[in-house]
């Protein structure tokens, strides 16, 4: 997992918030990701009467899990209120009529402000890249999640943006992407967070651009930007911006690779000490496929 302090979370915060009006313009990633969500959700038995959208930014979600679960308590909850704001305006004026209530929340993930054992669906969608420690995360989860309720998140794996690191590495030793966990580090992280039997699914997803621009703008739309508490807190001059990009595009297009990271996992009841779990990571199920 990442080490304390590796993420400057009043940056994520600000980033969101700035990126809050555009976001939907370019978070096709994020619907990737979100569709495969609902994909694996599918064959899931799963009675909720309280679903928590866990970095649910500006709700994009809510409308196919409110279509899955038709009365459920949505309380979509993020770091950014103009995320949430935007949220609130995509809702019909006539869904509190034909749905159950909808609830939205600012708050840090890393520390829930929920009931023990109150939600039967957390859904999360490309938080964990967010968030400083995962396990933190991992271990509210597990308190709010009802025994047998369910943990359904994608995240993204460590062979991600690994371009836009080698491109960076040409110019200054400066950190610019952050280091997501691997596969086998998160299985371990929920299972000792008293979370069961976690199901892990790697795909792949190749993403092209012809212009550096537009890749910039568009992570810019999405928050996505530099974060590192060890990031060049000095501005990047505009000739090692020109040779990061040219190294980025020596073959006249972009190409950046995404290693998206989907699980599930079941909640284990109240909580267990920690030193009483052993887990054989290796033994954690795993379904390959390429994009």
């Amino acid at each position: 997992m990442n080490d304390k302090g590796t993420i400057n979370l009043g940056d994520v915060r600000r980033r969101f918030d700035t990126a809050a009006a555009n976001f939907d313009s370019a978070d096709f990633v994020h619907a990737v990701t979100r569709e495969g969500l609902f994909t694996r959700l599918q064959p899931l038995v799963v009675d909720a009467d309280s679903v928590l959208d866990l970095g649910a930014a500006t709700g994009s979600a809510e409308r196919q899990l409110r279509k899955r679960f038709r009365r459920a308590h949505v309380v979509s909850l993020d770091i950014s209120r103009p995320m949430l704001r935007q949220g609130m305006l995509k809702r019909p004026w006539f869904s509190r009529f034909l749905n159950g209530p909808s609830s939205s929340v600012q708050a840090d993930a890393s520390n829930l402000p929920l009931k023990d054992q109150s939600i039967d669906l957390v859904f999360s969608n490309l938080l964990l890249p967010c968030i400083d420690r995962p396990e933190v995360v991992f271990g509210e989860v597990a308190r709010v999640l009802r025994k047998d309720g369910v943990f359904a998140f994608a995240t993204l794996g460590p062979d991600s943006l690994l371009e836009i690191s080698r491109a960076w590495s040409r110019v200054d030793a400066h950190a610019h992407v952050n280091r997501f966990p691997d596969m086998h580090d998160i299985g371990d992280g929920l299972v000792r967070a008293g979370l069961r039997d976690p199901v892990l699914d790697v795909d792949r997803l190749t993403v092209r651009y012809q212009d550096p621009e537009k890749l910039f703008a568009d992570l810019t739309s999405v928050g996505a930007r530099n974060t590192l508490q060890r990031r060049n807190r000095s501005m990047v001059g505009k000739r090692h911006f020109r040779q990061m990009t040219a190294a980025l595009a020596r073959s006249g297009e972009i190409s950046l690779d995404l290693e998206l990271v989907y699980g599930h996992c079941w909640g284990g009841g109240p909580a267990v000490d920690p030193a009483n779990y052993r887990i054989d990571a290796g033994g954690i199920p795993v379904r390959r496929t390429s994009r």
